[in-house]
């Protein structure tokens, strides 16, 4: 391997303990810690994990987590409900409310999502705060966007005039993503491409790329092949695979196909260990944000 290792673990455990010290001193001021409320549909294993790993890092730098079970049954207008009356604060204070996705194939999940208020939400999915961050004045953004963009700053991976592509246009990771990097300031000032599932010429598009974002869910999308030598290559991915040499018969892959890519690009994020854990620094700090602005202290 040739590649500089993007250890988004290491990084993220940085984060955590710049804002333990930022809870710390919020709480002091505002005589309560800021508060999380996650609210989790189903018995889904990998929501449920996920939702594990979000409350056991809000409880390491001080921010209270409480997660609202609901049964898959739930239809829409009960979960619209349940996050007016979480938004209402009939519960205790929620600076952040947080509905863990996917939701069941039956439930309006924009309905859902749009019920979360503007100033409560740390996915910064609602329209107000995808607005803002269009405009160049972001309030929440994406937690997995924003930690590619501290990825690239921490790595001293230059943006400015560079070339990004980024695989995908979710309103999760790719759109917000564009919109970061083509922004003016640090970490951004990139000419972006966005790819998807109608682009043609993908690798040679690819291979343009001073920095190529992967966040798809495809297993091993990006080849060696597709990648200009000394890239930075940032693997968004997130994809079980079956594997009966690893532990339960499966393992967690990006979409990235690492080794090979490993030998051309001059820094890459490996999955697990990459992104991930990046994203749930990015809520905590959206999480804090949120009780300072109802604080009112205005924006950090």
């Amino acid at each position: 391997m040739t590649a500089k290792l993007l250890d988004g673990k290491a990084l993220a455990g940085r984060i955590e303990d710049s804002l333990r010290d930022e809870v710390a001193t919020f709480s002091r001021m505002a005589g309560r810690v800021p508060r999380l409320v996650v609210v989790l549909v189903g018995e889904m294993a990998a929501s449920a994990s996920y939702v594990k790993s979000k409350a056991s890092a809000a409880a390491r730098v001080g921010i209270e987590a409480e997660v609202v079970r609901v049964p898959a049954t739930a239809d829409t207008e009960a979960l619209v409900e349940l996050v007016g009356a979480l938004a209402r604060d009939e519960q205790g204070p929620a600076d952040g409310i947080l509905v863990q996705l996917p939701l069941p194939g039956h439930v309006d999940t924009q309905r859902v999502l749009d019920a979360v208020p503007a100033d409560r939400d740390v996915d910064g999915f609602h329209p107000e705060n995808a607005g803002l961050l269009s405009q160049g004045r972001p309030r929440f953004v994406p937690c997995t966007a924003a930690g590619v963009q501290r990825m690239l700053i921490d790595a001293g991976v230059e943006t400015a005039g560079k070339h990004a592509v980024i695989i995908g246009r979710s309103d999760i990771v790719g759109k917000p993503l564009a919109l970061l990097l083509a922004s003016r300031g640090t970490g951004g000032d990139a000419t972006v491409t966005i790819c998807h599932s109608r682009s043609e010429n993908l690798a040679a598009i690819c291979r343009q790329a001073d920095i190529l974002v992967a966040a798809v869910g495809k297993p091993g999308l990006v080849t060696a092949d597709m990648v200009k030598p000394g890239a930075a290559v940032i693997d968004v991915g997130i994809n079980r695979i079956a594997d009966a040499a690893a532990k339960g018969g499966s393992r967690l892959v990006g979409d990235v196909d690492f080794a090979p890519v490993a030998e051309v690009a001059g820094a890459i994020s490996p999955v697990p260990g990459g992104v991930g854990p990046l994203t749930v620094a990015m809520l905590l700090a959206n999480t804090l944000l949120a009780a300072e602005l109802r604080l009112g202290q205005g924006q950090r």
